[in-house]
């Protein structure tokens, strides 16, 4: 609470400072979330599940189309900045910068860099690239709370815009070890690219996401290790599109990617340098639908993947739906107050060498009061 205190008093003080400094503009939002789960997989019932967040956004305009934002949240675990109620334990909230970006916008281009967020809860494209196995559920936006370093820059090509991002996943240079070498481009870099433009009232967004160098955290979240990853040498390449079209006063949106990574498997010890053995991949799809009317919002993922990154050939099958109504109390220039209950519901199934393995269906009802700022 010290550290929410303090932090508050001084965006605060920085708002009013001399009429010769950027002027900072403050806001956010707080919520506090009931949710009920059910895990047919473990067989466990969560019927008390009480959690609270909050979200401190600043930003300042510098002039001439120069900017800075900053996102400040609980960024301690990953958990998408939700903090549970714990007995015994002291109900602190602790505040961390989560996003820090500064840039340019004008009128035929754009620019950024810093931590940015990514947009993943309407961009599926990311979720499939990080977590290829088990892409549904919102990982990014949960694990990775929606941000990476990154430089962007967009800029107007006919009518319409094209953005291209290179995104730093690792800082683990490794040097020029034999095998392993690429000295600073050891680290894990990432180019992502999109054209967005209109056809009608029909939104087309072409997209493509490609590990352009070794990147150890796609190995790990591709085995569901942590720590250490298994395979070395793996860029994969993800892309596909989201088309978005108005009818009857519903906005469809539709999504479809495709993922693909190839690398090698370390001979004897798990370290970099270790000797190269047989090649091995993974490969699978998302689709998605969804439907967007007044106070409702409802979508349904389908992903289906094969890993044969191991010695034993895996396969996925998942379903995830969610369901929500926004019920507004209260609107004004000021602020919302707003009352969100929310389904969310997953199906995933695997085999493993041709044998199938326990199904898993878990259901999420919740409930979310949200005051905005």
């Amino acid at each position: 609470m010290k550290k929410m205190i303090s932090l508050a008093a001084m965006f605060a003080a920085l708002s009013y400072a001399s009429p010769a400094s950027a002027e900072l503009n403050i806001g956010g939002d707080a919520s506090v979330r009931f949710r009920n789960t059910s895990d047919t997989g473990s067989q466990t019932i969560d019927n008390n599940a009480w959690y609270y967040r909050i979200n401190l956004r600043a930003a300042a305009d510098l002039g001439d189309g120069y900017f800075f934002k900053a996102l400040v949240t609980d960024d301690t675990d990953q958990a998408g900045g939700w903090r549970s109620v714990t007995y015994g334990n002291v109900e602190a909230y602790p505040l961390q910068i989560s996003q820090l970006y500064f840039g340019h916008n004008s009128s035929c281009d754009h620019y950024a860099i810093g931590r940015i967020p990514l947009g993943s809860v309407n961009n599926p494209i990311f979720d499939l690239a990080f977590y290829p196995t088990q892409p549904l559920d919102l990982p990014v936006n949960t694990i990775n709370l929606d941000r990476i370093y990154a430089a962007n820059y967009g800029h107007k090509v006919g009518e319409g815009q094209l953005n291209a991002t290179i995104a730093v996943l690792d800082d683990n240079s490794k040097g020029n070890a034999l095998g392993s070498g690429d000295g600073l481009f050891n680290d894990g870099y990432a180019l992502i690219s999109s054209y967005k433009f209109n056809v009608g009232n029909v939104t087309l967004d072409p997209q493509v996401a490609y590990v352009l160098t070794k990147a150890d955290v796609w190995q790990q979240t591709i085995t569901g290790t942590s720590g250490v990853p298994l395979h070395y040498g793996f860029r994969p390449v993800t892309f596909g599109t989201n088309i978005a079209v108005p009818v009857g006063g519903i906005k469809w949106t539709a999504s479809a990617f495709y993922t693909r990574g190839s690398g090698t498997t370390p001979v004897g010890a798990l370290t970099p340098g270790a000797v190269a053995g047989a090649a091995t991949n993974y490969f699978g799809d998302l689709f998605r639908i969804k439907g967007e009317y007044g106070p409702f919002l409802a979508w349904y993922d389908h992903n289906s993947t094969t890993d044969k990154s191991t010695a034993v050939r895996q396969e996925y099958t998942n379903n995830f739906i969610w369901a929500q109504y926004k019920i507004s109390v209260h609107e004004s220039a000021k602020g919302t107050v707003s009352i969100i209950p929310t389904l969310r519901y997953l199906s995933s199934k695997s085999d493993s060498a041709g044998v199938h393995n326990p199904d898993n269906t878990r259901l999420r009802s919740e409930l979310i009061a949200t005051v905005t700022f």
